[in-house]
Order: C-alpha cells, then sequence, then structure tokens
C-alpha cells in the first residue's frame, strides 16, 4: 500500500528508515534513489494511521520493515512475493507486478489534473520524457476540458 500512496520503487520501500517518516510534516524523505538523488513524498492520511499501527506493534529499530536477520532490510524479492500472494488472493488475472503500483500512482495523479513536472519530481524521474509516457496510459475524459475564457468571467446564470 505504501509503495502506492507514495509512488515508491521497491527498491526504495526496502530502503526507507523510520527516520524517513515525518508524520507531522505528512512526508517521506527517500534517501539516495536511483542515480542516487533525494526526494520528498507526500505521506498519505490513510497510510500514516497504518504505519504507525504497524510502528507500534512492529517496533522495527532503523529500518521501517526489517528482513530475517537482525538488522536486515526486506528484501526485494519478498516484496514481489507478497504482491503475487495479494494478487491471487484477489482474483485479478492480469499481469501486476509491485511496479504496477508506481504506474498507478503517477497515472491516477495525472487522471486528478495533477501537473506532469510535479508528477516527475514525485516519481524522482530526471527526464519529463520519462513521465511522459503516463500522459498517454491516463484516462482523461473530454468533458473535464474547458475553454480558459469561461474561467475569466463568473459564471452566469
Amino acid at each position: 500500500m505504501l509503495i502506492y500512496s507514495a509512488g515508491l520503487r521497491s527498491s526504495e520501500l526496502i530502503n526507507l528508515k523510520i527516520a524517513d517518516i515525518d508524520f507531522e510534516r505528512s512526508s517521506i524523505h527517500i534517501r539516495r534513489s536511483k542515480y542516487n538523488k533525494d526526494r520528498i513524498v507526500p505521506l498519505s492520511v490513510y497510510m500514516a494511521v497504518g504505519l504507525q499501527k504497524y510502528l507500534a506493534l512492529e517496533q522495527p529499530l532503523t529500518w521501517l520493515f526489517n528482513g530475517k536477520l537482525l538488522g536486515s532490510t526486506y528484501s526485494s524479492k519478498a516484496i514481489a512475493r507478497v504482491m503475487r500472494e495479494a494478487v491471487k488472493e484477489a482474483g485479478i488475472s492480469k499481469s501486476v507486478t509491485v511496479h504496477s503500483l508506481r504506474h498507478s500512482f503517477a497515472t491516477h495523479l495525472i487522471e486528478d489534473g495533477l501537473n506532469i513536472i510535479t508528477v516527475k519530481d514525485l516519481l524522482g524521474h530526471s527526464k519529463i520524457e520519462t513521465t511522459m509516457v503516463y500522459l498517454h496510459i491516463a484516462q482523461c475524459p473530454l468533458i473535464q476540458a474547458h475553454s480558459p475564457l469561461d474561467t475569466l468571467y463568473p459564471q452566469q446564470r
């Protein structure tokens, strides 16, 4: 769920430390991501509640998600396995991967009207062309399109 809610890569999820979660500012600090870049992404209100419950129950020491060995991180293979099990349990027949959640995050933001540059920054893309793929995937109905002239004058009824 955290991968979808924040648009994370698997590698970013497994490298999250408890200190990277800022409940007060509703943000997550992604450190040394792809190409060694840092970025800040929003922490969903709903995800924050779930994470606080998780932290109280599991009490991890350093890493947000601990691996099998003390002090180790969760593995990307384990994340993929959990995803496969969830897809199977949900009865989804399409090919769905962990990265599909990141794609859905970006697509849904664009469909909600978020600026493509902001989506690029949230995903940590270095080139806008990488993010523009989501413009073709997103289903933004023409019904939402409007003439800019209509915004210049107050609605007259």
